[in-house]
């Protein structure tokens, strides 16, 4: 790839703004926080998006040497990515994500569960994100390069933050019922997704299989 190097910095921004995209997990954000309090919910986003900017650097760091060493192809991490994200539509669908009655335990659990899975994985760091952040580390050539692709993962993340605090705010005016119609919807769109992630990484493995 023959970009200079702020090029290059531009390029790593808007690969992986559009594989992470965002602006598409804050309806899911705001269905699974829903019975949450607006400070709890807060906290599911940080988490999220602190699990994520580790998780995103390490494999930009090792993430094909973790490939390799373990036998791992990402096509397996989109069907497993497919099954839970299909899990979670189902239940968002029947309007079960968003609880009615916490005590502090319940939340408590329940804020670790959502912001490492699904939001985290593979919401926010999705096969898509993964394998892009591992085919930019492996082009980068120089430092400020390597430097380029991590400030954007950074900066990425913190829109990622704002985006999902912002959300919750907004479709808290939307009502209860207004919630449980969005959550519907979204949980129908998170299947297809899940479809999509499952079929994905599917075809090639079988194709390998098959020698095709």
């Amino acid at each position: 790839m023959n970009l200079d190097s702020l090029d290059f910095g531009i390029f790593c921004f808007v690969s992986l703004f559009t594989m992470i995209n965002p602006i598409g997990v804050v309806p899911v954000y705001v269905s699974m926080t829903g019975a949450l309090s607006a400070q709890e919910a807060k906290k599911v986003a940080l988490k999220a998006i602190i699990f994520s900017l580790f998780f995103l650097s390490a494999f930009a760091f090792a993430g094909q040497f973790i490939f390799d060493f373990f036998g791992i192809s990402i096509h397996s991490l989109r069907i497993v990515g497919g099954i839970i994200f299909f899990m979670v539509g189902y239940e968002m669908l029947q309007a079960k994500i968003v609880r009615t009655k916490f005590d502090e335990k319940e939340a408590g659990d329940y804020i670790d569960d959502i912001a490492i899975t699904p939001l985290g994985i593979p919401m926010i760091s999705g096969p898509g994100a993964i394998t892009t952040v591992i085919i930019l580390m492996n082009e980068s050539s120089t430092t400020f390069e390597k430097v380029s692709l991590f400030a954007s993962i950074f900066l990425i993340m913190l829109i990622s933050f704002i985006l999902l605090v912002s959300g919750k705010k907004i479709v808290s005016v939307m009502g209860e019922n207004g919630k449980k119609v969005m959550m519907r919807v979204m949980g129908l769109i998170v299947m297809v997704i899940a479809v999509e992630f499952f079929f994905t990484g599917l075809k090639p493995i079988v194709q390998d299989i098959l020698k095709i």
